[in-house]
């Protein structure tokens, strides 16, 4: 079985490209599971896929981002992985969709866990706006603040990988991806023109696609009047290369294999190559005498 992949909302769980890719395990909120069935929850895909990968967005509830912690606690497990992520909504579930796409490729789960990382800088997320007043995730100057209490002013906001505001109509654009991407977008009380006939032609995308707007989007973006978007690579084949192009490290607690700086499941860091020891050396060092690495 694949390293199973968790999400704390529906929302974050787009419909497959194909029969072939899994889809993602719902966890139950906090206000809606005891603690005993969230244990019994994580034991069971713990047994059933060895390893399990978290992702949750960093605006979730302090509520449930504690709950995960303890279960991840209790069960002493470091076969689970927490990832909190920066990205909006929409985007968040086009990376989880992608993560399920890697799932199926034979990534051990050192490497998929830390996809999620590597991957979030190839998202370009953004939305459609009729206000910015209440944008809390972007910086938003004075002047847009004040345009935002004139009728019928919309706004292109970019969120990642860089923040960008403009006011459509004004001529300006938001800075696209330089590779081959598919457009996601969800839309709300707005119609998605500005972003399908002129956004993705600007971006270059190979082609868009609508999805349902995630409930937390409009609390996410300040505003109920909105089409939120998210250029990805949609070729798990380049996914693949991509991930496959990343120097892969052996964790010198848990021993999984990993790319980037820190190992998703233990914390522990990956040595400086300036700091490394020959092989000898490694083993006489040992693993840390107590503690878990963070």
């Amino acid at each position: 079985m694949p390293t199973a992949i968790a999400v704390t909302s529906a929302d974050l769980v787009l419909p497959p490209p194909d029969p072939h890719t899994p889809t993602a395990h719902v966890l139950t909120p906090p206000d809606r599971q005891p603690l005993d069935a969230a244990l019994a929850e994580m034991q069971v895909l713990v047994e059933q896929h060895g390893y399990v990968v978290v992702l949750y967005q960093s605006s979730l509830p302090a509520p449930f981002v504690r709950r995960l912690h303890t279960v991840r606690s209790m069960l002493e497990s470091d076969r689970i992985a927490l990832l909190g992520t920066d990205l909006p909504p929409l985007a968040t579930g086009v990376l989880v969709h992608q993560m399920r796409q890697l799932s199926t490729c034979g990534f051990s789960p050192g490497v998929l866990g830390a996809t999620a990382r590597l991957l979030a800088h190839y998202i370009h997320a953004g939305a459609l706006l009729n206000s910015v007043a209440r944008l809390d995730h972007v910086p938003v100057g004075l002047k847009e603040h004040a345009k935002s209490w004139m009728p019928g002013t919309q706004f292109g906001v970019l969120a990642a990988p860089a923040s960008r505001l403009i006011r459509i109509g004004d001529g300006g654009t938001l800075p696209g991806p330089e590779f081959p991407t598919r457009l996601t977008y969800a839309a709300c009380q707005l119609s998605p023109d500005w972003v399908t006939g002129t956004l993705a032609p600007q971006w270059r995308a190979t082609g868009t696609q609508e999805a349902r707007l995630p409930a937390d989007s409009p609390r996410w973006w300040g505003t109920g009047k909105l089409v939120e978007f998210a250029a990805s690579i949609p070729d798990v084949s380049v996914l693949y290369q991509l991930v496959s192009s990343v120097r892969r490290e052996e964790c010198r607690w848990c021993g999984l294999e990993l790319i980037g700086d820190r190992c998703v499941f233990c914390s522990s860091p990956v040595t400086p190559p300036e700091n490394r020891s020959g092989p000898a050396d490694v083993v006489s060092q040992g693993a840390p005498a107590s503690g878990r690495p963070h």
